[in-house]
């Protein structure tokens, strides 16, 4: 369905710039659920903000915070869209701290190495 998946990628890059409220569920240093041999550089969850093509919760990484957490409410800096897969991830961070895109590609590259992506800043 091309116009959900246009209205999806529209609506996320909408949300760059918002503060946002994310709910962790794979706190960092958390082993992945499935795939034992990845652990989580940083904290990653979901806001309930948008359900994604996969008709779960937007996932969402955070950056900025060096400990595990449960919840955070931040800044959508960027969206990680990946070429090869139907879901996208959002980057949230602290307001006043500015990411390039190298700096979130090696932060999230312990999952996304697995995927061709493009941040989209």
């Amino acid at each position: 369905n091309i116009m959900k998946t246009n209205n999806y990628h529209s609506y996320l890059q909408s949300l760059i710039g918002k503060e946002i409220d994310v709910i962790i569920d794979r706190p960092i240093r958390s082993v992945h659920p499935v795939h034992k041999d990845i652990i989580y550089d940083v904290n990653y969850g979901y806001t309930k903000l948008v359900i994604a093509p996969d008709n779960e919760y937007q996932d969402v990484y955070v950056l900025g915070v060096d400990n595990p957490i449960e919840n955070y409410k931040g800044e959508v800096k960027a969206i990680v869209h990946r070429l090869n897969d139907n879901e996208d991830k959002l980057v949230v961070g602290p307001k006043d701290v500015l990411y390039t895109c190298e700096e979130i590609k090696t932060k999230i590259n312990f999952i996304e190495k697995f995927f061709e992506i493009e941040i989209i800043l």
